[in-house]
This record gives C-alpha cells, sequence and structure tokens, in this order.
C-alpha cells in the first residue's frame, strides 16, 4: 500500500473508532477480511465462524483437547445400538430475544439445517452423503431432544460439533423473517449480534442474561464468560495499517500475525504475543481428475522436489509446525507414521516426471495474497521444482476468485488452506470424496473412502489409529496433494487485555476476556 493510501486507511479506522459508545467497556479486534454473511454454517467462512461462536451454541462443542463436550445439552444418553440420541437440554436457557429455549426450538433449528433450501454447508454429511443419516429429529418431553441415525455413527457428535457447520447452532425461529428469508442470528451465546457495518466492523453486546456452565473455558466448550460490554470486530485487509492500530492502541487484539512483524514486537513492553500450534491444514493441492497431473508420476516428481522443514522454517521463521500428513501434528493420533518426513530426491524427481512423459510445458499453481504464508509457500515451491527441471507458473487471484476456481474444481494446481478440524476423520473428510459429486474433493479414491468410513465406524481409539496410518500411507503414494505444514497461530494483543488464549482450532476467542 502507498503512503496516501496507508494514510486514507488510517483515517478511516479513526472515523469507526469514533462510533463506539463512549460508556462502553469495548475490546476492538481486526479481521482482515469482512465476515460472509451472519447465518452459522451456511454462508461462511473463516472469519464468519471466529464472530459467530461468540453469538450462537450448539447442543455440543469441542474441547481444547479435540473431545466432545456439552454446551446447550446437558448430557445425553446413546441407544445401545448407536443409533437414538438423546439430549437433555440445560434449563433456563435464554435466546438473545429473552425468550426461554425448548426442545421445540432445538427440533426447529435442526429441520431447517436439514432442508435442502437452507443449503447447510454440512448438509451431506447427516442426509446419506456421510457415515450416517438422521432419520427423524423429535422433541422427548420440554427439555430432552432425540435424534435417529440410519446407521451407529461414532462421529456423529463430533461433526454435530463442527465450527465449520455452525456447530449445529439452536437458533429462535424469529432468526427468521415473515417471509422464509434470514433476518439475524438470535442465538444463546455470551454476546448478541448487534450491528454490522459492511467491510467496516461488525459490533456484538454482551447478553446480560447469559448462563455459563461451571468450570473453566475449554475450546468452545466449557465456562463462556462475556468480561466486555461489546467487542468490535474491525475490518482492517492491509497488515500495517493493522498493525500501526495495534501500536496505537486503537484495536487490542491482532490475530494471526506473520512471524517478521512478531519479531519486531516482541521487545515491546505494552504489546504482549502467544502462540498456539493450531490444527489447520496448509497444502499443495492436486488436479487429478484432468490435465498432467492425473498422472501420479508427475505428482510424485513434484513431492519428491520439496523440502518441505526448510519451506517451513523460511516463511515462518519456525512458527509452523512441518507436517506431511492430513492428521495435524497437535492431534493425538499424530504418531510416528504421520511424523515420518521424506527428504527431497532431486534424481528421482527427474526420473518419475521423466516417465510421465513431462518437458517442461508449464504448470499452472494458483495462490493469493490474502494469507501470506501460503503465497510465500508457492514462491519456494516454484524455486523447488525448477531445480528438478518441473516448470510451475504462479496465478496470482484474489481469495474470492480462489474460492470459486476451488469449489468448481477449476484448476491444475493450488496452495490452499483447510481451516481447523479437531478429528482426523473430518480432516480426510476436507479431502476424500466423489469429484463428480463434489468438485472440490481433492483425493477421488475408493479405497480412501472405504478407509474413511471405518475411520467413521468405530470410536476404538486403536483401531481407528490403525485406519489413519493405513489413510495416510496411501495418502503418500498417490499424492493427490502435498500438505506442508499446521501454521503457527501468533496474536499480539495490548498489554491490558487480559486472559487471550489460543488453541489449536485456530479460532479468535473474546469470551472470558478483560480489559485492566
Amino acid at each position: 500500500m502507498s503512503k496516501g493510501g496507508a494514510r486514507i486507511a488510517l483515517l478511516a479506522l479513526a472515523a469507526l473508532l469514533a462510533t463506539a459508545p463512549a460508556d462502553a467497556a469495548m475490546l476492538r479486534a481486526r479481521l482482515n477480511t469482512d465476515i460472509a454473511s451472519t447465518n452459522p454454517g451456511v454462508t461462511r467462512d473463516e472469519n464468519t465462524d471466529a464472530v459467530l461462536m461468540h453469538v450462537v451454541e450448539g447442543l455440543v462443542a469441542y474441547r481444547e483437547d479435540g473431545s466432545v463436550g456439552p454446551m446447550l445439552a446437558s448430557g445425553w444418553q446413546v441407544s445401545p445400538d448407536g443409533k437414538n440420541y438423546l439430549f437433555r437440554l440445560r434449563p433456563g436457557i435464554r435466546f438473545h430475544n429473552n425468550a426461554v429455549m425448548t426442545s421445540a426450538d432445538v427440533v426447529w433449528s435442526l429441520r431447517r439445517y436439514l432442508a435442502p433450501a437452507t443449503h447447510w454447508r454440512c448438509l451431506s454429511e447427516f442426509n446419506g452423503g456421510g457415515y450416517a443419516r438422521i432419520i427423524d429429529v423429535q422433541a422427548a418431553g420440554p427439555l430432552a431432544v432425540r435424534i435417529t441415525l440410519d446407521r451407529a455413527s461414532p462421529t456423529f457428535l463430533a461433526t454435530l460439533a463442527r465450527v465449520d457447520c455452525g456447530s449445529a447452532a439452536i437458533l429462535h425461529r424469529n432468526s427468521i423473517g415473515a417471509d422464509g428469508k434470514w433476518r439475524v442470528p438470535i442465538g444463546t451465546g455470551p454476546f448478541r449480534f448487534d450491528a454490522w457495518r459492511r467491510n467496516q466492523f461488525v459490533d456484538l453486546a454482551r447478553w446480560p442474561a447469559y448462563q455459563a456452565l461451571p468450570g473453566a473455558r475449554d475450546g468452545n466448550a466449557g465456562r463462556k464468560q462475556a468480561l466486555v460490554d461489546r467487542i468490535r470486530f474491525l475490518i482492517i485487509p492491509d497488515v500495517a495499517a493493522a498493525q500501526a492500530a495495534l501500536l496505537r492502541g486503537d484495536i487490542d487484539v491482532l490475530d494471526n500475525i506473520l512471524p517478521l512483524d512478531a519479531r519486531q514486537l516482541k521487545s515491546r513492553r505494552d504489546i504482549r504475543l502467544s502462540v498456539a500450534h493450531g490444527m489447520d491444514i496448509f497444502a499443495l493441492l492436486f488436479q487429478t481428475a484432468r490435465g498432467r497431473l492425473i498422472d501420479v508420476r508427475l505428482r510424485q516428481a513434484i513431492a519428491a522436489t520439496l523440502d518441505v522443514p526448510g519451506l517451513v522454517n523460511a516463511i515462518t521463521e519456525g512458527a509452523s509446525r512441518p507436517n506431511r500428513s492430513i492428521v495435524p501434528a497437535a492431534s493425538p493420533y499424530y504418531d510416528a507414521v504421520q511424523a515420518a518426513m521424506p527428504r527431497p530426491d532431486l534424481a528421482r524427481a527427474r526420473s518419475l516426471a521423466a516417465a510421465a512423459g513431462y518437458k517442461g510445458e508449464p504448470i499452472r499453481l494458483i495462490a493469493n495474497k490474502r494469507y501470506p504464508d501460503l503465497f510465500d509457500a508457492a514462491i519456494l515451491v516454484q524455486a523447488m521444482a525448477l531445480e528438478a527441471g518441473i516448470n510451475i507458473q504462479i496465478d496470482t487471484l484474489d481469495w474470492a476468485a480462489q474460492l470459486d476456481r476451488y469449489y468448481s474444481g477449476n484448476y491444475e494446481a493450488m496452495m490452499f488452506a483447510y481451516s481447523a478440524r479437531l478429528d482426523p476423520s473430518l480432516s480426510y473428510e476436507s479431502f476424500i470424496g466423489d469429484k463428480k459429486r463434489d468438485p472440490r474433493k481433492v483425493w477421488d479414491d475408493a479405497g480412501a473412502r472405504a478407509l474413511l468410513q471405518q475411520s467413521r465406524a468405530t470410536g476404538d481409539r486403536a483401531q481407528r489409529q490403525a485406519v489413519f496410518d493405513q489413510l495416510h500411507r496411501r495418502f503418500m503414494a498417490q499424492a493427490p496433494a502435498v500438505v506442508l505444514f499446521n501454521q503457527g497461530h501468533i496474536t499480539a494483543t495490548r498489554a491490558n487485555v487480559i486472559g487471550y488464549k489460543g488453541w489449536p482450532a485456530a479460532q479468535m476467542r473474546l469470551w472470558g476476556v478483560a480489559l485492566r
């Protein structure tokens, strides 16, 4: 950004800050882009998820260790055949319009998600496209709901808790207008949705009637307390403008900062830094259904050129964990099989490329600058591949255009980041699928699909570990993608911010956070 452009951005930021209520304790955090909508689990991206998790809640939620804990449900019972889940609801929970939550609200919310017209992101998981299908949702009393599946599904709760599914948030039906169109999320979280000025800010206000769970904060579960009156998420796309705002005290929390910026901030007494090792996945994707990369030998050749630890250390200065596995390094299922790190082998790469009939034709690699780590990784992938005579050309797109190409499968190669999934089955599900039905899927392999189903059909830890090990070996052999690293999320806060803590889901959580 030019000096003039930066000055305009800072003046615009100052005008936004001036709109804050003078008498409110407001915590201010930065988003790098605007949210996609206010409709949880429907029109969403990572920023949307992060904001709405302060507003809405589901029956269950992820704990920090990747297990699933209660949220709006006080507990549940599973039938001996694993097909029926009876959820007991916490009494006295109030929506943000002060209505008391009952089983009727849960039934309405879940049936809305399951209606195709809602376009819920996770519908395919529960309508027969995933492991189990929800065949019935019924009230079993004022504070009890029974969900019936067509088969046992040990990962049912883990899927229900997914943040990208909006945690299957329970909403008041007035979230929908009389015309059937989406209005605003009327949820049960510690903050209520207050205002959204597009491309400028999103405001949340403390919900005084919120009933926090006992105990400590624990992922998206546990104790959730609003310790400030308001949260303002300021949309500041420019990194330099965001950092300047932090240093001036115009924002309090700057999430996901670059390692170089972190190094410069370390010496400042008015700034605190924290690092959380995330479970998101940064990877090089290949198009395996058509074009040159349909030949596994060429994909293997590119993979063989990559010095992954060197690449990751260069672009993240050691803040992120090199990892060639779809199972994140922070997962309890990350074992010696997943941790194996192949060394670059240029001779093998040249041999494989020659066997595939490759003669130096350009391979188009899509990247974007919204995520600098991805763009920098593309540059190094290009340089490393060139050492074996593989000609990679980078096409830089804006994030929206890249997402469109990802969902349509319209690319040859792509640098891409998957948001955190706290269960390895869900991480693999992001990659595995039928490309004809879902072009965004990277790995279309019948054997991989069968193994994925096995991983979701058992809750036994040892059995699941064995399946994940088989999946990893198969993934490395077929090379539909090259996983590079799990990002270390660095957050900078002002010294007067108390209680901020990152976690493996790499989601900014501002409940339990106060201003001194």
